[in-house]
């Protein structure tokens, strides 16, 4: 029974997902039109090495995954399980599709839901905090990075406030009895987290993975930029892309379109790119990472699926 639900189910996610790509291709007709034709005039080996680096931001997603568990998965399954969240990503916002491919992934591993869904939490915390300390990193490394710089430490300032505010807003709500409870579930959060981080292979594949995805996201918008002739630092488009990842966050759509799309846009352009340069980039990017991965990564899906991978 339980399988004869999942296929209408499957055909109706596979549905949604093609008519709100074909509907926000239509409602961008110009603007597609306008990046098409820019990307085929640009050059052919910074293209190829966007899409090689494209391509390997699925492995170090499946390397971070990895890092979070203390049991070995199965390579091929994750990596392949990791390509078909990023296809789940553009149906629900603020990454729940991604969130919902791997936690069934994880448990049908043999995980528990609550072990699935703490090393989901941590390396999402693991992706923040490598992201948030590049930042940083390059902010000091280049003080005279251009009007991008000031935004970053209030945008930090301001989200961990707002954080802080939440915690303690939800400390004083929780009575005694839901104080407990938090408290034990919490050390149990820990004792895991404890437990990967005490095995140096998986601390390395935690952190390392986490690394490598966003400088590999930053390289493909990197690489789009090069290709297209724009004398910009690698340095200035790596940071315009963490500080738009991180602000696309407070806008959660599926995939992070439109939200995303639009960060890029002004960063780039904070950073000296040409207004028109910087939507052809942003429209390689997608290209490359999103749009040409969404139908491969659907088929892939329903083949775990009906295989009780997922």
């Amino acid at each position: 029974m339980s399988r004869g639900l999942g296929r209408p189910w499957q055909l109706a996610v596979t549905a949604a997902v093609v008519v709100a790509a074909v509907w926000v291709l239509a409602a961008h007709r110009h603007t597609v039109d306008a990046g098409a034709d820019r990307l085929a005039v640009a050059d052919r080996a910074w293209l190829l090495a966007a899409c090689a680096a494209a391509l390997a931001t699925w492995v170090c997603a499946a390397v971070a995954q990895q890092g979070a568990v203390a049991e070995r998965l199965p390579g091929g399954r994750l990596v392949a399980a990791q390509f078909a969240a990023c296809a789940a990503n553009h149906v629900l916002p603020a990454g729940v599709g991604a969130t919902a491919v791997n936690l069934r992934f994880l448990t049908r591993c043999g995980l528990p839901t609550a072990r699935s869904a703490t090393a989901l939490a941590v390396k999402a915390a693991a992706g923040g905090l490598v992201r948030f300390a590049l930042a940083v990193a390059l902010l000091l490394a280049s003080p005279r990075t251009p009007r991008l710089a000031p935004a970053v430490p209030r945008a930090c300032v301001m989200l961990s406030a707002a954080g802080c505010v939440a915690v303690v807003a939800a400390g004083v709500a929780l009575s005694r009895t839901a104080r407990r409870g938090v408290g034990r579930a919490v050390g149990r959060v820990l004792a895991d987290v404890r437990a990967v981080h005490v095995r140096r292979a998986r601390a390395c594949a935690l952190w390392g993975g986490s690394l490598g995805f966003a400088l590999l996201h930053a390289a493909v918008l990197i690489a789009v930029v090069r290709a297209l002739d724009v004398p910009v630092p690698a340095a200035h488009v790596l940071l315009a892309y963490l500080v738009a990842s991180g602000a696309a966050v407070l806008l959660p759509t599926p995939g992070g379109l439109g939200s995303l799309d639009a960060a890029l846009v002004l960063t780039l352009t904070a950073t000296g790119v040409p207004g028109a340069a910087a939507l052809s980039a942003v429209f390689g990017y997608r290209l490359l990472t999103a749009w040409l991965p969404l139908f491969p990564g659907l088929l892939v899906l329903v083949l775990l699926a009906r295989r009780s991978v997922l």
